[in-house]
């Protein structure tokens, strides 16, 4: 009995008075994806799983989903091929984009970095803008271009002149891996690890990663592991060292701080930044490792949005992957998707539901006898001669 009377007065409490909530205790938060074509086992409302347990990373050992939908689409719409291929577009589109930015970066030479007109540019011309261009070499990355992979290459590096920092020669490689062995610890560098679960696994935490995930996404390979260099790091390095040379030489290092700046803010707070959140992070207690979103950003983001599409179709460029989804939507309209990119940074700082935990991991695998493997540096091996044997043979 005192028991109970110690809870009632508490109860009584209209909690509606300190933000919308109606008691201490509402239960789950709501769902944050939704599905498109709801069916039967999944409405795109209801919670149909528990939460994850948020004290480790979800370990599975089936294979990444991609491959076996892509083999499924293909069997049930055999015209898929005709998507297949490289888009003339992107280079005009990146060659339009790096024109604004060298322009803009002109017409600021003379503004202090500190003043509302720079960081108005840099945060809403700049990052936009250079969040176009991370995306444009992540389509290059894919040779979907230009016929030839020298030229892929080539444009890459050329893209990669307004970001400011040396970045398209290492991402094709991490990314690549990224798509071959999704999910796999100790290749996929998209993953978070065991470090940045234990320190950001909270609010402050979370905040602190999506403002500097720009940061986390090109320091953690190195730490993860390296690459080993080839002639195309060494080009894309001397390129941008002499671009940025000549920048700061005939506009100032007022010009050059505003690119950089740009490349910051476009991979933190920034709408189109929830893109790198949205695609692989755990949500709604789900095992599914891959999400879309297929709202009106992916105007400024060559349609990554589209991302169950993009991975299980690497080689349909940017153009075409609103018509893969129309023709196969029985596979991807039943698939949870997010309705909003900039609700993405703000679900996952303020969800206790998902955060650095809320992804798939995989044991890294020795595919010559199907077991976990403690060389990881033979595998590596392995994973790189067959990349280059692949650029090697366009």
């Amino acid at each position: 009995m005192s028991a109970k009377k110690a809870v009632d007065p508490v109860a009584r409490v209209d909690f509606s008075l300190f933000g919308g909530a109606e008691s201490l205790t509402e239960g789950r938060t709501p769902r944050r994806t939704t599905v498109v074509s709801p069916t039967p086992s999944d409405d795109g409302k209801t919670h149909i799983s528990p939460p994850q347990d948020p004290s480790d990373f979800l370990w599975i050992m089936t294979e990444e989903p991609h491959r076996s939908r892509r083999m499924a689409i293909m069997k049930a719409h055999p015209e898929v091929k005709k998507l297949m291929g490289y888009e003339p577009l992107t280079k005009y589109v990146v060659f339009g984009v790096v024109v604004t930015q060298l322009l803009v970066a002109y017409l600021l030479r003379n503004t202090k970095p500190l003043t509302p007109l720079f960081l108005f540019c840099v945060y809403f011309i700049g990052a936009t803008a250079n969040h176009n261009l991370f995306l444009a070499i992540h389509e290059i990355t894919h040779n979907l271009a230009f016929k030839g992979i020298k030229a892929n290459k080539a444009l890459a590096v050329f893209a990669n002149f307004p970001i400011g920092i040396p970045y398209s020669a290492a991402f094709k490689r991490y990314h690549l891996e990224h798509h071959k062995y999704l999910g796999e610890d100790g290749i996929d560098t998209d993953l978070p690890t065991r470090l940045e679960l234990i320190c950001l696994n909270n609010v402050l935490g979370k905040v602190f990663f999506a403002t500097f995930q720009i940061l986390f996404y090109a320091l953690r390979p190195g730490f993860v592991r390296t690459q080993q260099l080839t002639q195309w790091h060494l080009v894309n390095l001397v390129a941008q060292l002499i671009f940025d040379y000549i920048l700061v030489k005939t506009c100032g290092a007022r010009s050059l701080i505003y690119l950089i700046a740009s490349s910051f803010f476009a991979g933190s707070l920034h709408p189109c930044a929830g893109h790198f959140i949205a695609e692989h992070y755990v949500w709604d207690g789900l095992n599914q490792e891959t999400y879309s979103y297929y709202g009106p950003l992916n105007v400024l983001a060559y349609n990554v949005g589209y991302h169950n599409e993009h991975h299980d179709f690497p080689s349909v460029p940017w153009t075409r992957l609103p018509a893969l989804r129309a023709l196969a939507p029985e596979f991807y309209d039943t698939i949870p998707s997010h309705p909003s990119w900039p609700m993405v940074i703000v679900n996952f700082i303020r969800d206790p539901e998902v955060g650095m935990f809320a992804r798939v991991k995989r044991p890294m695998k020795d595919r010559d006898c199907g077991s976990a493997t403690n060389a990881p540096e033979a595998k590596l091996m392995k994973v790189h001669s067959e990349m280059e044997d692949s650029d090697d043979s366009a």
